[in-house]
């Protein structure tokens, strides 16, 4: 599993003036320079993308670096030199993307990992999944199960206005597939096996007062990362256990894929 990531991040650093707080929910620092993603970069244990990485990159698909590489704008990753081995071997891999939907409409923050993600289907040719989790935004928000899935619908008509290969996307509601997805269902389990309470707590900043189902739901956005989660994209053949993933992402989202990883 690969990533590539964007500004936007739990962990706490520094003393009172300096503190920021970066998690898949909360985004805030007490200096005035705002975020320090140099400091969250060394502290994630992510790496820099380096214009050496984005020339080897440029010589392999023949397409120049996104403006968002050349820009600073994605800037860290982990693995990304895997993924380019896979490509130049020739090894099968996938993209892996999402939206919590929480509103109507996507505003143009919402659509970069998108825009991003359109860029890097193109330039390697290979499939993707979009995972929608209408339900983490009912264990978060003050919304009725029906509403986030029917904001997830209607985010995904904007996600497919970024377009995508329909020929090899597959775009799902977590309320929706997993009833439907025996093997997404038994991944979920596995990974909820290996990660204890306290580890949980320790990487999301879980409390006492939180409701099981936000304690549980990290697992449900790491399956994705598995091809074998996917039976109906990449089949059932014991090879599909070795096919790559890299995941485009917001910094904030690290914390997932850190623990999946794990």
């Amino acid at each position: 599993m690969a990533e590539v990531t964007a500004p936007d991040v739990a962990v706490t650093a520094g003393g009172a003036e300096d503190e920021q707080v970066v998690n898949p929910w909360v985004v805030k620092t007490g200096s005035s320079q705002g975020i320090d993603y140099e400091k969250l970069t060394r502290q994630f244990g992510s790496s820099k993308i380096t214009p050496e990485l984005l020339e080897r990159f440029e010589r392999l698909t023949g397409k120049p670096p996104h403006r968002f590489l050349r820009r600073g704008v994605f800037f860290s990753h982990r693995d990304l030199t895997s993924i380019l081995d896979a490509y130049e071997k020739k090894e099968p891999f996938y993209l892996y993307t999402g939206r919590g939907p929480s509103s109507q409409s996507m505003h143009l923050g919402h659509l970069i990992p998108f825009i991003f993600t359109k860029y890097l289907q193109d330039a390697f040719n290979v499939p993707l999944v979009v995972q929608l989790t209408d339900d983490e935004k009912f264990l978060w928000k003050n919304l009725t199960v029906e509403e986030c899935n029917d904001l997830a619908k209607t985010n995904a008509k904007d996600i497919i206005a970024c377009g995508f290969d329909m020929d090899k996307t597959f775009i799902f509601s977590d309320f929706d597939y997993m009833g439907s997805c025996p093997d997404f269902y038994r991944n979920i389990a596995k990974v909820q096996k290996c990660v204890t309470l306290n580890q949980a707590r320790s990487i999301f900043g879980f409390t006492d007062a939180d409701c099981i189902g936000k304690v549980s739901f990290p697992a449900i956005q790491a399956v994705p990362a598995f091809a074998t989660s996917f039976p109906g994209v990449f089949g059932r053949d014991k090879k599909v256990q070795k096919i790559k993933c890299l995941i485009p992402c917001a910094i904030d989202q690290d914390p997932y894929f850190r623990m999946t990883r794990d």
